[in-house]
């Protein structure tokens, strides 16, 4: 078995995935969370490669937020398109990392996430606050690569 199908249980993907659901029903943003064993090349850009596969950047007001993880490299980043990015503090993807990172360092693998993913959909709703008129524009299920 891969390093992917032991970081979480089944049951934690779908407690993820319900965080997800739970975040972006107050907002218009769009929260994608990818696993993969590892870059193989800068993590940023690897994070930037990934954020175009998933068509991130296809969103609406562009307010989509990945939070990218490479297992092997014991390294994750948190990307958010320039509608989000325009927004928010300077420091909110640090304060945001920090949070994941500190679950992170003890095995808490789904709490780290979560954490990432409530942090994100709240600072998503300040900016971008729900409205009976959006939709769903991207899945809300962890996507893995096999590098």
């Amino acid at each position: 078995m891969s390093k992917i199908e032991n970081f979480l249980t089944a049951e934690e993907e779908r407690e993820i995935v319900e965080a997800i659901r739970r975040s972006e029903r107050k907002t218009s943003g769009e929260i994608r969370v990818h696993i993969e064993n590892t870059s193989k090349k800068d993590i940023f850009n690897r994070a930037i490669d990934v954020f175009h596969l998933l068509k991130m950047d296809n969103t609406k007001l562009r307010n989509g937020v990945l939070i990218y993880v490479a297992i092997d490299d014991r390294q994750f980043v948190i990307y958010g398109d320039e509608g989000i990015n325009k927004l928010v503090p300077e420091n909110f993807w640090n304060d945001t990392k920090n949070s994941i990172q500190k679950h992170f360092k003890n095995k808490a693998f789904k709490l780290g996430l979560i954490s990432g993913i409530e942090k994100a959909g709240n600072e998503l709703e300040k900016y971008f606050p729900w409205d009976y008129t959006d939709t769903n524009e991207l899945s809300d299920d962890i996507s893995k690569g096999n590098n």
